[in-house]
């Protein structure tokens, strides 16, 4: 039987999601404490990676087995295994050739900026306390609506056949505090909203026009574009999947 996990976590005691050699990550920590409840190797398989550092509010893996407790039950004695940055929200059972990577119609991701020092912001968003200009930013967002390619986006020597990318939605909101980038879409690449948020904040402080973003997006050049922000402002907030893969649905 497959089944998909609902998972939360803090990553900042983290080397991202994916099991890496000599480094603690979550995927490793859920595969420990399946693998002990269940009395079986379990591995579990995430819908994308989140790298060092990053959150999640919805994370999705899935993993299969045959159990004998309830779905509640095994939900209750995951977390009371699982280290307190991480959290299994919700177990659901699906079709058996259900992917939690493959199946994911969207991902959306959010980043956030705090502009004040806040010493409760710390770890879960970016102090940034330069002034921005809102209006370039948003009139930014909307190229990158438009736009399909987005390998000046990308890390170097990533491995994927392509570098388009669908984009849903996309914001730019002032909170109270500071600031809020929202983005959905079909796929992200690696390093690819970080670099986003570091470039748009190079358009909010005047240092790149409209027609120079354009040109940098053209180019697929990485080397153009803004820095990459640090990690610690982002959160997968959502992983989105057809509901016929749902077994109780």
């Amino acid at each position: 039987m497959r089944y998909f996990l609902d998972i939360s976590y803090r990553g900042t005691a983290f080397h991202g999601w994916q099991i890496q050699p000599n480094a603690h990550t979550v995927q490793e920590e859920i595969n420990r404490a399946l693998s002990t409840i269940l009395q079986q190797d379990i591995t579990c398989l995430g819908s994308g990676r989140t790298d060092t550092g990053v959150h999640a509010l919805q994370q999705v893996a899935h993993f299969d087995a045959e159990l004998s407790d309830s779905l509640e039950q095994l939900q209750y004695r995951l977390n009371g295994l699982l280290p307190p940055e991480v959290s299994i929200k919700a177990i659901r059972p699906v079709n058996p050739e259900a992917h939690a990577r493959f199946d994911a119609v969207r991902r959306t991701y959010h980043y956030h900026l705090h502009q004040q020092k806040d010493p409760f912001k710390t770890g879960t968003s970016y102090f940034f306390s330069r002034n921005l200009e809102v209006a370039p930013i948003r009139e930014a967002i909307a190229l990158f609506k438009s736009w399909k390619n987005f390998q000046a986006f990308s890390k170097v020597h990533t491995d994927v056949n392509h570098f388009d990318c669908d984009i849903y939605e996309i914001s730019w909101q002032e909170t109270n505090d500071g600031h809020l980038f929202s983005v959905s879409a079909n796929r992200f690449l690696r390093g690819m909203i970080r670099a986003m948020v570091g470039t748009l904040l190079e358009v909010g402080q005047g240092r790149l026009s409209q027609s120079e973003l354009e040109n940098i997006l053209a180019s697929g050049e990485r080397s153009r574009a803004g820095r990459a922000v640090p990690p610690e402002g982002l959160f997968l907030t959502e992983v989105k999947y057809p509901e016929s893969i749902y077994l109780d649905i």
